[in-house]
């Protein structure tokens, strides 16, 4: 297919940062303004794109897979948003000059002759419990039920149906001009895995993983459960936002996720696909500003990841905060599922033996990805190679012996009319493989 000659500018907090290109016949390029590489707070739009010494663009694979990766994996969620914005194409220029006013992270996506508004200030529509109950509805249709998108165009990454608010003075807005979100909205994920597996209850799932995270001490994505209408949804506080000092606006943040950090494009987000595992993550966290932090956090990740069973942990799953000339931190962690509600032999259960980690842990014969297959010399493997030996001693006893306390806390955070099945199935999976990882 040709391509237009076409350029989208992109802009973080009110100044421009570059242009991006979509040219035909040509592999698409990123250029960085030099008057944006002359500022002091100067950051690169990622690892894999960093700021040159000169004004030269960054061409090919590594551009297109960087801005396609602020798409949403999913292919019906894209070819949603292509009818319902009748973009021309699927590419990840078409949706993003649709969509790419807000993006996850910093930066927005302007016609290359637009500037933004005003990032000075909070540009809103207050709505009411209705109103956001059939903007919901409209996330899983190709009509907008009434919503004005040519006000309302975000992009926020992700295999699951979400969309995303504003909150202001405790109420729930929609944002006007340039004014970011602020909460995720999660809708749940009902069948999974071609129809195998029901996950009707993932809001009350990934609440509680979140809360178990928190529990052990993990920096996770503050949630809440919330009703609106018929509809439920788990609402995710952003992280790549901040209210500025004044407390007059809202500041978007600069990160990027570990495929875009490394150039790969999001079909390699799980590590036997052709993605990074844990020990490629820790070399790029070796450079973190928190190092210590960071690596420990990620072996902790490893941990809760097994506890839970949570097999989602892939590339897309960790993000780095980029700050000033190239320098960068992890974020803490997010979209954390448990598989636990799904295991067992009965229909839309998927067997234990089938339950794989997203990223495999190294043993002595090789890696290992499955659940039940995984022991305690792998994490010890995994310490070394994290070059975490002196602590990982600790760290994993201190899961062990945290484990009661955990769920006797969560127990006693529950939300009226919780799912016991779902909680039981959690706990008593949390239960059981710490008794592994114990003996």
């Amino acid at each position: 297919m040709a391509r237009d000659n076409r350029e989208l500018s992109v802009w973080t907090n009110g100044v421009r940062v570059g242009t991006w290109r979509w040219p035909a016949r040509k592999a698409t390029e990123f250029e960085y303004d030099e008057a944006w590489m002359s500022r002091d707070d100067a950051r690169p739009l990622s690892l894999s794109l960093p700021l040159p010494a000169e004004s030269i663009p960054h061409t090919g694979t590594s551009v297109e897979a960087w801005f396609d990766n602020l798409l949403p994996d999913s292919e019906n969620i894209r070819k949603r948003i292509q009818e319902r914005f009748q973009t021309k194409s699927r590419t990840p220029f078409d949706l993003l000059s649709a969509v790419g006013r807000d993006c996850v992270g910093a930066i927005q996506l302007l016609p290359i002759d637009e500037e933004p508004s005003s990032v000075e200030t909070i540009e809103a529509i207050s709505l009411s419990d209705r109103q956001i109950e059939d903007d919901l509805a409209a996330v899983v249709s190709p009509k907008t039920f009434g919503v004005d998108a040519t006000e309302f165009r975000i992009s926020i990454a992700g295999a699951q149906e979400k969309t995303a608010f504003l909150k202001k003075n405790g109420k729930w807005c929609r944002p006007l001009g340039s004014t970011p979100t602020t909460h995720i909205f999660k809708l749940p994920l009902g069948l999974v895995a071609n129809g195998q597996a029901d996950m009707s209850t993932s809001v009350e799932n990934e609440w509680l993983s979140a809360r178990i995270a928190a529990q052990f001490g993990l920096p996770i994505a503050n949630c809440e459960i919330e009703q609106f209408g018929a509809q439920k949804v788990l609402v995710v506080e952003r992280f790549d936002r901040v209210l500025h000092s004044s407390g007059k606006f809202w500041l978007r943040l600069m990160q990027e996720d570990m495929c875009q950090a490394t150039g790969l494009p999001n079909f390699k987000k799980y590590q036997s696909d052709g993605g990074p595992g844990v020990v490629e993550i820790a070399r790029i966290l070796d450079a973190s500003v928190e190092r210590k932090a960071d690596l420990e956090a990620l072996f902790k990740s490893q941990i809760l990841f097994y506890l839970l069973a949570a097999p989602d942990g892939h590339a897309k799953n960790f993000s780095i905060r980029v700050l000033p000339r190239g320098a960068y931190r992890s974020t803490p962690l997010y979209d954390v599922l448990s598989a636990w509600p799904v295991i067992g032999s009965r229909a839309r259960q998927i067997p234990l033996q089938k339950i794989k980690l997203a990223m495999a842990l190294p043993g002595s014969s090789g890696w290992h990805y499955k659940v039940k297959e995984v022991q305690r010399r792998h994490f010890d493997e995994l310490a070394k190679r994290l070059r975490l030996s002196a602590q990982a001693g600790k760290i994993v006893a201190d899961f062990v012996g945290d484990t009661p306390r955990v769920i006797d806390a969560v127990q006693r955070g529950l939300p009226r009319g919780f799912p016991q099945p779902l909680l039981d199935s959690i706990l008593d999976g949390m239960r059981k493989q710490a008794r592994l990882l114990g003996n």
